[in-house]
């Protein structure tokens, strides 16, 4: 994608939405809502890099019925003309079709490749990513099990959802919590994934949410690791003006 001048490449990541209550997460709801209203004006694509909700299943008729008015935004900036893109992550990875068909906004479950201006951008959420991330990576097999799925989907959503948002807020493996701590540019280990993948392919810049930490790390000559930080305390997001990138926070 060539940019046109003006317009900018916009990044967000971990809004964690429903959570730790529903009443507790409108605060936050409504300060994003009001980033997409300023970020649209100018915006030549928005990535959505995953937890947007603190949780997310689609059951075939169903799906959780809050954050109404974040769907609603999203749709109607779909609408209007400027390309979104969602990654799942590790709250919201049970995406079954709702976003594309009803939005009109593609869905990746996996890290892509990019190139806006000549430069090269590795997108994704991050969980499961690197060296590190272990408890997660064995409660990932389970959650993208398709008979763990199948069985999950007879369940009640009413108990259904209520059981999972219970225990997304309290399990710190899930939420996160327990790694949200920087561990040395050395020990990193999303950082330690891009050198790795440098070492086969170039990319200018790596860009990942889930650590709940904005981050900007050199890993490679003309190669920078970029991490979103979140919108539950700190409020970052990533822009990209055609010839750089950077971490801006949201203050309305």
């Amino acid at each position: 994608m060539q940019i046109p001048p003006g317009k900018k490449i916009y990044f967000s990541s971990d809004n964690h939405l429903g959570a730790p209550t529903q009443e507790e997460s409108k605060p936050r709801e409504r300060r994003f809502l009001q980033w997409l209203d300023m970020v649209k004006e100018d915006a030549a694509a928005i990535f959505l890099l995953g937890d947007l909700f603190d949780f997310w299943f689609e059951y075939r008729y169903v799906v959780p019925k809050y954050q109404v008015r974040v769907l609603g935004k999203l749709a109607e900036m779909a609408d209007s003309g400027i390309p979104i893109y969602f990654f799942v992550g590790n709250h919201d990875l049970w995406m079954f079709g709702y976003f594309e068909e009803e939005l009109g906004i593609p869905v990746y479950h996996r890290p892509q490749s990019f190139e806006f201006n000549g430069k090269r951008f590795f997108i994704g959420h991050g969980d499961g990513l690197g060296p590190g991330d272990k408890g997660y990576k064995r409660m990932k097999k389970v959650f993208t099990n398709k008979f763990f799925q199948w069985c999950f989907k007879w369940i009640h959503p009413d108990l259904g959802v209520g059981l999972a948002r219970y225990f997304s807020v309290k399990n710190k493996l899930i939420s996160g919590e327990e790694d949200a701590k920087f561990l040395g540019a050395e020990n990193e280990w999303l950082a330690q994934y891009a050198k790795r993948k440098l070492e086969t392919e170039h990319f200018d810049y790596f860009v990942f949410g889930h650590r709940h930490l904005p981050m900007q790390l050199p890993v490679g000559e003309d190669s920078v690791y970029f991490n979103l930080g979140d919108w539950i305390t700190q409020y970052q997001y990533g822009v990209f003006d055609g010839s750089t990138m950077e971490l801006k926070k949201f203050t309305p």
